[in-house]
């Protein structure tokens, strides 16, 4: 499953603009918006130059870089607001470029909106367990409580990253998920000129930056940090690819990354540093010096490691 991130703003900001700088979809641009409207949505590759060494190593076919899916939701309703439950990590377009934004005060107002959001889905939450609870299920009735604390929590004006307890996994909330500011103008981003260049191709566009970097690899920088991600790789003739993965995270929830059927029958995972791969110059021969390990579920997988995860399904 890909990295998510999901783009919030005030009207006329630049969302879409930083939208379509990032994955070069060309969405259209509105000065309005409305609850009817789709998100947008589109990929955006992640750079990582290990990738096609290790592709031109092994002949490969095709080439698949880690990605961000992306989503640029109309508005800052709590219904559309909603939408991005799922994400990972949100990032708050602010308005730097017109001359009458207010950046600091934009993300204070953004951060009031994503609260509201999870206030208005505690609150529903909340209506339809205190329903089932009338049938008298301990269970249910536990949760109920906890959500009426919850509740109290985020009309206090406190948002549930400052929540001490444990929430429940069905809440998804938006005020957990870390928000990166993105101030589109010269003292950021510059988004519309990013987006112009994500329309030339990739060495006309570096050639035009004089060596500046571009939106994408800015927000993947950032992401990096705010979410501590690291980078696997899978390799093959077939197809060599990128994935990313949470620090501290282990070879079973990288195998469910790939694909869940691969999890599910995980027997045991080959892993071999990118590097010591590299160096060799194919997998037989860092076998044969020793430098391919076997590795069980729990292995916590390091950025750089090339892994092949025996499975049964």
């Amino acid at each position: 499953m890909a990295l998510e991130v999901g783009i919030v703003g005030l009207p006329n900001s630049g969302k879409t603009t930083l939208f379509n700088a990032l994955t070069k979809a060309g969405a259209e641009i509105t000065a309005y918006a409305s609850v009817t409207d789709k998100a947008n949505v589109g990929m955006a590759a992640i750079a990582d130059d290990r990738l096609a060494r290790l592709a031109s190593l092994v002949s490969a076919r095709k080439v698949t870089p880690a990605a961000i899916r992306v989503m640029d939701v109309p508005g800052t309703g709590a219904q559309l607001l909603g939408n991005l439950r799922q994400v990972d990590a949100l990032l708050a377009v602010l308005d730097g470029f017109s001359g009458t934004g207010n950046p600091d005060g934009d993300l204070e107002t953004l951060g009031l909106e994503l609260l509201v959001a999870d206030t208005d889905h505690v609150q529903r939450r909340l209506e339809r367990v205190e329903k089932q609870a009338k049938s008298g299920d301990p269970a249910v009735r536990n949760e109920a409580e906890a959500l009426r604390a919850v509740l109290a929590h985020v009309e206090a004006g406190r948002p549930l990253s400052e929540w001490r307890g444990d929430l429940q996994p069905e809440l998804d909330p938006l005020t957990t998920k870390p928000l990166l500011a993105i101030e589109n103008g010269p003292g950021g981003i510059d988004c519309a000129l990013e987006a112009e260049l994500a329309e030339l191709p990739d060495a006309e566009a570096e050639e035009f930056r004089e060596g500046r970097t571009s939106a994408l690899a800015e927000v993947v920088a950032r992401l990096k940090d705010a979410l501590d991600l690291i980078a696997f790789f899978t390799v093959s003739d077939k197809e060599t690819r990128a994935w990313t993965l949470r620090r501290g995270q282990t070879a079973l929830e990288a195998a469910a990354t790939v694909h869940t059927d691969i999890a599910r029958g995980f027997i045991r995972c080959e892993v071999i540093r990118c590097d010591d791969l590299l160096a060799c110059g194919s997998h037989a021969e860092a076998a044969r010096r020793g430098l391919q390990r076997l590795e069980g579920k729990t292995y916590v997988v390091e950025d750089g490691d090339v892994l092949n995860v025996r499975f049964n399904v």
